[in-house]
């Protein structure tokens, strides 16, 4: 049974939230506009606040309802919940129905944590707030926040032991990853900032 809420984890992280807006009320495909990314921040870019505000809501969901919800329907262990975190997030970055493509991972891991850890993920999101406000780049927010989960885990309360501390570390790394070519244009001046650069279509 734990295999089957597992594959639901990912196929409810696979969600292709910013496509289907895109689709549905725009008309346009996101993958062909921006930075082409199917996350929350190029939907903003792309079709504005309205848009963006649900896709967030949908992508925090996410990763939430996996771990909060399927470890009691199934009586799974810690490990196990924290495998469908990790679903969930490699369903959003990777999703099956839109060939593999997806977002940052952000999100959906704000929702993982927000249900396993929130004091930590309060930390974090302070931090994002703090780094978007002084620095305008969405890209090193969230790397900045991915960079002080794995400390405010350590020290703050919650059940997860030392399993979602090592969980975070490794959740770090692929938000690195993931944002490789921000760090390419950050370090070549070519960056966009928040609230410039947007291209508004439909």
């Amino acid at each position: 049974m734990t295999y089957v809420f597992l594959a639901l984890s990912y196929l409810l992280g696979a969600t292709p939230t910013s496509y289907w807006v895109g689709k549905v009320f725009h008309g346009i495909d996101l993958r062909q506009h921006g930075s082409g990314n199917l996350g929350a921040t190029n939907t903003f870019r792309v079709l504005g606040w309205k848009s963006a505000l649900p896709v967030i809501a949908v992508d925090v969901a996410k990763g939430f309802v996996p771990v909060w919800l399927f470890p009691g329907l199934c009586g799974a262990s810690f490990a196990w919940t924290l495998a469908f975190g990790g679903a969930a997030i490699v369903g959003h970055m990777f999703s099956l129905w839109v060939r593999f493509r997806g977002g940052k991972g952000v999100g959906t891991s704000a929702g993982v944590f927000l249900a396993l850890a929130p004091w930590a993920a309060l930390g974090a999101f302070l931090v994002w707030l703090a780094l978007a406000f002084l620095t305008r780049y969405v890209s090193v927010a969230s790397l900045g926040a991915a960079l002080t989960l794995p400390v405010f885990v350590a020290f703050t309360p919650h059940a997860g032991g030392r399993g979602l501390l090592w969980f975070t570390i490794g959740l770090a790394v692929v938000v690195i990853w993931a944002h490789r070519s921000n760090l390419g244009r950050l370090a070549r001046g070519q960056e966009n900032r928040f609230g410039r650069g947007k291209e508004r279509v439909g």
